[in-house]
């Protein structure tokens, strides 16, 4: 240890700083950044379900509980047909605009019965998932979900639940195809195709 740093650890005064470095808004008792951000176990510590500053921030905990899977007030059937409206609609898009038969005059019809076809494919999956011998795995909250659906993860919730998503998706993918019909939206689909292809 240098003599320098002697004098400073033998030193009984203590160190006076500059007022204009001193920030007084901050007391010991308000919560420091470091506690505000810090991970910390959920419920049993031995599951390995941590709190973080993402699944337990306000956003996140927003987004999720307000998603048709978790919002609470609303049945399972519902939560099925909301789910499945999105994922329909969503899934007729890729399959006309990148699908085999993309460049020929029934892109549209072919991108309807593909979206419809992976319904189909994720209904029957959903319905797998209830064969078993026993009702679905109830979800226990955690620090996303504080109250998950209880009458969902029934057999008879779980039901309800891939007959709406299986109605939803049917229903959602036919509203896109007649979107892209009455809008006349197939004539600017080649422009948007090829714009990867122009150089």
């Amino acid at each position: 240890m240098s003599d320098f740093q002697k004098s400073f650890s033998e030193s009984t005064s203590s160190i006076k700083f500059d007022e204009k470095y001193i920030d007084n808004s901050v007391q010991p008792n308000d919560i420091g950044v470091a506690e505000q951000w810090a991970v910390k176990t959920v419920d049993d510590p031995c599951v390995g379900n941590l709190a973080t500053p993402v699944n337990s921030g306000y956003f996140t905990k927003a987004f999720i509980n307000n998603l048709p899977f978790y919002r609470e007030g609303i049945s399972p059937n519902f939560r099925g047909l909301e789910t499945g409206a999105a994922f329909g609609y969503l899934l007729y898009g890729p399959f006309t605009m990148t699908g085999p038969l993309r460049n020929s005059e029934f892109a549209i019809t072919a991108g309807l019965l593909s979206a419809i076809g992976a319904v189909h494919i994720m209904t029957a999956l959903l319905v797998l998932y209830n064969a078993p011998g026993k009702a679905p795995n109830v979800q226990p909250p955690d620090a996303t979900v504080k109250n998950p659906p209880k009458d969902l993860f029934t057999r008879a919730g779980w039901a309800d639940f891939t007959s709406g998503f299986w109605l939803g998706g049917c229903g959602g993918a036919v509203f896109a195809w007649l979107l892209v019909g009455t809008l006349h939206l197939d004539t600017l689909m080649p422009i948007i195709k090829n714009i990867w292809t122009a150089g």
